[in-house]
């Protein structure tokens, strides 16, 4: 009975899913797979017998690992580090501000795939052809940004667990500043920013249900009527469905904290008489570098 399998080559790939017949195949099992790239090996992640929730599979895997491929795959590996500090060498001997992330062997030993960071673009025509002439092989450089270059490291977020983009994620979303503002966090870039330097991933996975339940609340700043009079909003609490408001204040003044007559009420219970929503004033620029919308 055919099952889909769904692979990753590197730790930090996305699944490609594969069909196998193989009744063999257990989560953990090494297989040989044709990818766009070429012939590569990579470890089962999940198999599913519903084929029909996988339009995309249109491969079958090239066989299951043998010892032989267990072998030359240990051996691949070892070139990968062996390869990465050559292209360190070559980049100082052609003074290029090169910084190498990763490299990939190819299985078939065909192709080698240098991953780099640098400042700007890079002229490495000679650079390639040296080390083309050394590994007789087809040599490809690909210049990556700063979010790409964070997934293939990994490392640990300010949550305590493994980066979400080494772990979990297939591939990077749209993340913006106004998904902070809708979940009500400190636009402080040191608190939104992740390992990479730009918006943290995790801000776009509650955003929907924020943005859904906040279009029936009041903001911050907003003149409202309450059972006990009119007032204006200090806060907020978008989960309970909770509005703080100060009754008979006219104007919302974040240097005031002294609001008088501070009364709780359910989002329900408030009716907006005039959106004067408070918006932070905040460094734009600092968090314009934050921002990544075309996922760089």
């Amino acid at each position: 009975m055919n099952k889909i399998i769904g692979v990753k080559v590197k730790r930090y790939d996305s699944i490609c899913y594969f069909v196998c017949e193989d009744y063999r195949i257990n989560i953990g099992t090494y297989v040989v797979i044709e990818t766009s790239l070429g012939l590569e090996m990579a470890k089962v992640m999940l198999i599913d017998d519903k084929k029909e929730k996988y339009k995309e599979v249109v491969k079958e895997i090239v066989r299951i690992a043998n010892k032989q491929d267990l072998i030359k795959n240990k051996e691949n590996l070892k070139k990968e580090n062996e390869a990465r500090m050559v292209f360190i060498d070559k980049a100082k001997k052609f003074n290029l501000d090169m910084k190498i992330i990763d490299v990939r062997y190819l299985f078939d030993s065909s192709k080698i795939i240098f991953y780099f960071t640098a400042e700007g673009r890079v002229d490495f025509r000679e650079f390639v052809k040296d080390l083309a002439a050394k590994y007789k092989v087809r040599i490809e450089l690909r210049q990556i940004g700063v979010r790409d270059e964070t997934k293939m490291l990994g490392g640990i977020g300010m949550c305590g667990r493994g980066l979400c983009c080494n772990t979990i994620l297939d591939s990077f979303k749209s993340v913006s500043i106004n998904m902070a503002k809708e979940q009500n966090i400190s636009l402080n870039p040191a608190k939104i920013s992740g390992a990479c330097g730009r918006l943290m991933c995790c801000l776009e996975y509650e955003n929907e249900g924020y943005c859904h339940m906040n279009k029936k609340l009041p903001r911050v700043g907003d003149y409202v009527k309450v059972a006990d009079g009119t007032g204006v909003v200090i806060s907020v609490n978008t989960l309970k469905s909770l509005v703080k408001v100060s009754l008979n204040a006219s104007d919302f003044n974040e240097e005031d904290s002294k609001y008088y007559d501070v009364r709780e009420y359910n989002g329900k219970d408030v009716k907006i008489l005039e959106r004067r929503s408070f918006e932070e004033q905040i460094d734009m620029k600092e968090l314009k570098k934050l921002e990544d919308n075309d996922g760089k």
